[in-house]
């Protein structure tokens, strides 16, 4: 697709969508962009799996503190009333549906809200991680990715082939195409870029789009 989102303005679309005073847990790589993208006037209390609630930005390059980290492994700052705990009680609040929002990246998504995040590839990770906890303890798991992969096939199918992170999870997904919601499983057409046509996007969806009510532009800044 030569006319795509970047992944800074996908991180963008989803930080819209996060309300003032959220707890939230981003996953890993892409996701933490979300945090860069918060708008004028709300907050999010930003949860890591490693124990750090209410972490700040990135700190200035030479200014790191690497005792001081996320579950990235990428260097945070701290925020007036942040907090500190175990990693057993960090784990306790995911499951104890302590979250309101999870952020997480994708492999593929299905129709039915099905979840694969990991792989037992030559590429892949060794295991799973706190990811198959997020996607059960949050109140609402979003998920933002590519809309195909980068030799062009769809993310977003009927079912998923991958080892699955969870089932039936994810309530919508953050595309550099489309917003879309899945409800009863199936995917349900929010937003969409003005320039392709919704037969141009289901043409690089591996399930039906449904169309519930008027579809909106998807409108993001340059970033």
């Amino acid at each position: 697709m030569a006319a795509k989102l970047t992944n800074n303005q996908i991180a963008w679309r989803a930080a819209q969508d996060i309300h003032d005073g959220a707890y939230v847990n981003l996953g890993i790589g892409f996701p933490e962009k979300v945090a860069q993208y918060q708008p004028p006037g709300r907050e999010a209390i930003f949860h890591t799996e490693n124990g750090i609630l209410n972490f700040g930005e990135a700190p200035p390059s030479g200014e790191e503190d690497w005792d001081l980290i996320n579950a990235g492994k990428r260097a945070v700052t701290l925020k007036p009333g942040s907090a500190f705990f175990h990693h057993a009680d960090s784990f306790a609040m995911v499951r104890g549906g302590h979250l309101d929002v999870a952020i997480l990246g994708a492999y593929e998504v299905a129709e039915n809200g099905d979840l694969a995040n990991w792989s037992t590839g030559p590429k892949g990770v060794p295991a799973v991680g706190g990811a198959m906890d997020l996607v059960h303890g949050a109140k609402r798991v979003a998920v933002i990715t590519d809309h195909v992969t980068k030799d062009g096939k769809p993310k977003l199918l009927q079912r998923c082939s991958l080892p699955l992170t969870g089932v039936g999870c994810v309530t919508r997904v953050y595309t550099s195409l489309a917003v879309i919601d899945i409800e009863g499983g199936r995917f349900v057409l929010r937003e969409k870029l003005a320039v392709l046509s919704l037969d141009e996007l289901q043409a690089v969806t591996g399930a039906e789009l449904h169309v519930a009510s008027p579809v909106a532009d998807l409108i993001v800044p340059e970033l």
